[in-house]
Formats: C-alpha cells, structure tokens, sequence
C-alpha cells in the first residue's frame, strides 16, 4: 500500500510531535510492505525523519505547529494546499497522526485519524478559551471523526472516554499505545550536567518533579499548593518542586504566568524551579534524580511522562483519569486530582525510601513492557484491518 501521512506536528516538542516521530520511526522501520510519504510544512531543524520514506515539504505562510495554537488557526491556503496534496490518487491510505493537524481530503483512500483523548472536548474552557477558536476547533475535529474510516486513540481509557463522548460505533475506534523512548532509562551514577546546575539542581536534595506543559487541566495550582502544604512541615524542609516544560511561546493554552504568580505568593521562591524546556538527555538525569514525579492532571490520555519516568525507575503520582493505574501498577500511586489528595500521596511517597524503591522496582518493569515496536506493530494491525 502506498500511505501518506500527514507529518506536520513532527516539529512540534510536546506530546504530539514525540509521539508522531515515535511512532513512525518505528513503523517505517517494521513496516517493509508498504510505502509511506510525509507530508511537511517546515524546513526549521527538527529530528531526523525515518529512512526509506519519501519526504515532501509543502511552502506555507505558517507551520502548522505555529498557526494551529490555542488562539490561532492555520490560512485556508496552506490548509488547501496541504489537503490537494495529500488527496491525490496514488495514495492507498491516509494517516493523520493526530487530529490535531487534520485537513477535510477528497480522495477514495482510506483514511486513518488518530484522536490521542476528549480533554479539549471535557475542559473545553481549560484548553481552548477564545470562543472563535473553539468553534473552529470542534468543527476540525468533528470532521475528521466524520471522515475517519478508522479512529486510533493511545490507550483503552481513551477508547472508552471517546466512545462515551462520540457514541461512535466500537468497531471504528482502535488502540495503538505509546511507550518511553529508549533514552529514558536507569542510570547507575546519574550527575547534572550545566543546564541543570545552571538551574540551581545539583542533586543533592530530595525533589517533586512534574514535567509537561503549562496548560491549566494539568492542574497545576493544587500541585503547587499540595507542595506548599508538605513543604512547611520540618521533615520536608530540604524538598524542592521541579517543574520542567516551556514557559513561554507554547501553541497550546498555557498559564505559566498564574502558576509563576502562585510559587511567589506562597513564598516558594527558592524551593520551586521553573526550567523551562530541557533536553531528553538533561530529563533523564532529573528523573533518575527525583525522588517522585507528579502528574495530578484532571485527565491524561495516556500520560508518558509518567511512563518515562518510571522507565528511569522514579515512583510516579498520577491522576485517576487516565490509563496510568492499569499501565504502571505498583509504580505509582493514583489519586483524585484535589490539593489534599496531592498532598497525602506527596507526604506518602517522600517518607519513605523502602516505598520509594518499591514503587521504582515496580515502574522500571511495567514501563519496559511498553515498546514503540509493540505499538507499531499495533498500528500495522489496524493498516491491514481498513486496507482497501
């Protein structure tokens, strides 16, 4: 089959773009029978694109990782243009890695969607805010559930959340799940390096990390207000928040400038740390450092940074709406996204180290059952399952 695939979040550093560079590096490389072509529209440096597949760069006013923000939207021309040229009739399938990106088509190809969760669906005011934007957002994304022949969804609790908030037929929605990448490992002799040190992390205090975006479902403010709870208390006196994502020119709705105003009211200057974005090699050190990663969102569809800092053998905290309970067992501890709860699995965690390697031990294996072959091979599942 000759499939093409709409390539343009590949520039993108969030969930998105590492999980679209993941998994079609993956798939590519498994994938001999078929032939893939993907369709870019940025020429800016970006991760190597997989061998054996032909790339094409379509000229735009805007990359898509740009125009298609919270508060933007992409030009009818570049939407046009990258919609004629993934219509043509040469191409057998159709693979929109997220909906995220999608343009209508007109072609007889097959057409494979991929909805990652139904948060901006649930907290359509947390993550979508300007109206206009809303509207144009639940306009793309009905339409490409409506052209979809096939939706592919990241775990079985975002199958089950998009069935209930679609009330579309199960036979149309598959699971292809995601994984950590394999730098994201246990480190004998983990040591910061400069960006680190330069952020005032020299490992040799106990730390809270979160790692993600700055967008208002994470849940940010009862995180920092859980941490302000402990961290009063003179057994957690030495305990440092780390909180690791962009702090400025994300696509997506953030409110770093309320989370920022938060840590400086509560007087945390000092025992919080803004990083701001970090390399995977600088991530991996910090996680192989900390003493517990929380991700207390109000929903995850699948919620990697969780699995890769388990995979770096970190205990996780994590929220109950999403998949991470059933995908790291013991590795973590699962709670209602409230500042009490919060603060109870914090203390839980940060008091004891027998616990701590326990959950760690637990993490390490069920994050190393997850592989980006194994989800690859899930996609050519659903490929030879809607293939013309």
């Amino acid at each position: 089959m000759r499939i093409g695939v709409d390539a343009t979040c590949w520039h993108n550093r969030r969930g998105y773009g590492r999980h679209a560079r993941a998994l079609l590096n993956a798939l590519v490389r498994l994938d001999a029978a078929n032939s893939y072509t993907l369709f870019m529209d940025s020429t800016a440096p970006a991760e190597p694109v997989p061998g054996g597949c032909e790339v094409r760069v379509l000229p735009s006013s805007a990359p898509t990782v740009q125009a298609a923000s919270a508060n933007g939207h992409r030009s009818v021309a570049d939407m046009w243009r990258m919609s004629r040229a993934l219509s043509a009739p040469k191409f057998d399938v159709l693979l929109f890695p997220t909906v995220y990106s999608y343009v209508p088509v007109f072609s007889r190809a097959r057409k494979l969607v991929m909805v990652h969760d139904v948060i901006a669906e649930t907290y359509p005011q947390l993550t979508v805010p300007r109206l206009a934007a809303r509207f144009l957002w639940k306009a793309k994304a009905a339409m490409g559930r409506a052209q979809a022949d096939a939706l592919i969804t990241v775990s079985d609790y975002s199958r089950a959340t998009i069935l209930k908030r679609f009330r579309l037929d199960p036979k149309r929605v598959f699971v292809a799940g995601e994984a950590a990448d394999g730098i994201f490992r246990k480190l004998e002799q983990p040591a910061p390096g400069p960006n680190l040190r330069n952020a005032g992390i020299d490992g040799s205090r106990p730390m809270v990390v979160y790692l993600g975006g700055f967008s208002p479902h994470k849940n940010l403010e009862a995180l920092v207000s859980a941490f302000a709870r402990i961290a009063a208390r003179a057994e957690f006196a030495d305990v440092l928040l780390v909180m690791v994502g962009e702090t400025s020119g994300d696509a997506f709705h953030t409110y770093f400038g309320t989370i920022a105003a938060q840590v400086d009211a509560l007087g945390l200057r000092g025992r919080a740390i803004f990083t701001g974005y970090l390399q995977d090699e600088d991530v991996v050190v910090l996680l192989n450092m900390a003493s517990v990663l929380a991700l207390p969102s109000l929903m995850e569809g699948f919620g990697l940074p969780a699995v890769e800092a388990a995979a770096c053998g970190c205990p996780v905290i994590a929220t109950k709406a999403s998949p991470l309970a059933q995908l790291l067992g013991d590795g973590g501890i699962y709670i209602d996204p409230s500042e009490p709860d919060i603060a109870r699995a914090l203390e839980t965690v940060l008091s004891s180290e027998d616990l701590r390697l326990r959950m760690g031990e637990c993490g390490l294996a069920a994050a190393q059952r997850l592989t980006w072959e194994g989800a690859a091979r899930q996609m050519m599942d659903i490929l030879g399952k809607v293939a013309p």
